[in-house]
């Protein structure tokens, strides 16, 4: 894929692989053992620019493309799932505020990019997840803003964000005609945040549960236009399964690489494992369809760059590369043996954390409904 890489996204590629490697890598154990979320390593990040990737260069951002972001967010997804999950949280949130936001919403994306404000995504609740048109959560318009009540579940960095982008219904539709997004200051009265979530992997990150319990928000408090936030957030998830179909990517390439590096080195019956067929053939499979994967997620971003609909390609790069990236990277603890069943070893953390993306930003049974949707249409 190199050569047909600008410039800039190679010089991009170098950077996040030189950070992950030198800073997350040699954390990414505790912080999967402690299960605390690590701000130094955020903010690094920060530092680096690594927010504003996609983000146009008059808003602050380094004004690169969809391919870009992707090739980021394979190099630290490489070192560690969750810090790179960490990452698209930012990255997503500037370009919500800067295509949704209003002045003074936009007005806090700088502090957004340097990392000093730590925002969050609320949209799944207790009952409702990928049925986000049914959401409960409710914003009532009073004469001096709004008040909102409700509860929202698994929210990515919610135990230390400082804004929260809450979609709440705002109308009389029961149906997804009346959700709005609305902007929520993370240290307003009424406000309970749950014990951080106890999670098989992807630690670290502080996901909990947040209780809204008549909380008051000024009236300039809801982004983009009001009841209208379900295309707002079915279009903001295109570009999350890119995102999310990078990160698998890079955890799958790292137990690649681990896979490949332990049949070398391993010797069972007097040889290496690498020679043998069958470990020879669960490598020769990951290799291609990790290339596969890879051309097909470049494919949706492209597309996304060029300003054409990636409905249907978002899904399937996110349904083919985390379903494949879950089968191999068995396949790669399963070369390790034993060993990769024992923590000393990464492929563990890797398998634990690797499992979410095929339930992250839809389930990939909802990804094939969306596929299927957009077969028919082509077809009608």
């Amino acid at each position: 894929m190199d050569r047909f890489y600008s410039q800039d996204q190679k010089a991009l590629r170098e950077t996040a692989r030189r950070f992950a490697e030198a800073e997350i890598l040699p954390r990414a154990a505790a912080i999967d053992r402690e299960d605390r979320f690590d701000r130094a390593l955020y903010k690094g990040m920060a530092d680096l620019g690594l927010f504003g990737i996609c983000l146009r260069e008059g808003a602050g951002g380094a004004g690169l493309d969809a391919v870009a972001a992707c090739v980021a967010m394979e190099e630290l997804a490489r070192c560690s799932g969750a810090v790179a999950n960490a990452f698209a949280i930012p990255v997503e949130a500037v370009l919500f505020f800067d295509h949704h936001g209003t002045e003074a919403h936009k007005a806090l994306i700088p502090k957004i990019l340097s990392g000093d404000i730590i925002p969050a995504t609320a949209v799944s609740e207790p009952d409702h997840g990928s049925d986000v048109a049914g959401i409960r959560t409710n914003a009532v318009r009073e004469s001096n803003g709004w008040r909102l009540n409700g509860t929202k579940a698994w929210v990515t960095l919610g135990g230390v964000a400082d804004r929260i982008m809450v979609f709440a219904r705002t109308g009389a539709d029961a149906s997804h005609r009346s959700i709005s997004c609305l902007l929520v200051d993370g240290s307003l009265p009424g406000i309970a945040r749950g014990k951080n979530e106890e999670l098989l992997g992807m630690h670290g990150l502080d996901d909990c549960q947040i209780t809204f319990s008549d909380v008051r928000l000024p009236a300039d408090s809801v982004m983009g236009p009001e009841n209208q936030a379900f295309k707002m957030a079915m279009s903001n998830f295109n570009f999350s399964r890119l995102m999310m179909a990078s990160m698998a990517l890079g955890m799958v390439q790292a137990a690649f690489e681990d896979a490949t590096a332990y049949a070398k080195d391993r010797k069972q019956f007097g040889q290496a494992i690498i020679g043998f067929q069958a470990v020879q053939f669960m490598l020769a499979d990951m290799s291609t369809d990790i290339a596969a994967a890879r051309l097909l997620i470049h494919h949706a971003a492209r597309l996304h760059d060029a300003g054409e609909p990636i409905a249907k390609e978002a899904a399937q790069a996110k349904l083919f590369t985390t379903d494949m990236a879950m089968k191999h990277v068995s396949n790669a603890l399963q070369i390790h043996g034993g060993n990769g069943y024992s923590r000393d070893y990464r492929i563990e953390r890797i398998f634990r954390d690797v499992r979410l993306a095929q339930i992250y930003e839809g389930t990939n049974q909802i990804q094939r409904l969306i596929i299927a949707r957009q077969v028919e249409k082509e077809a009608a």
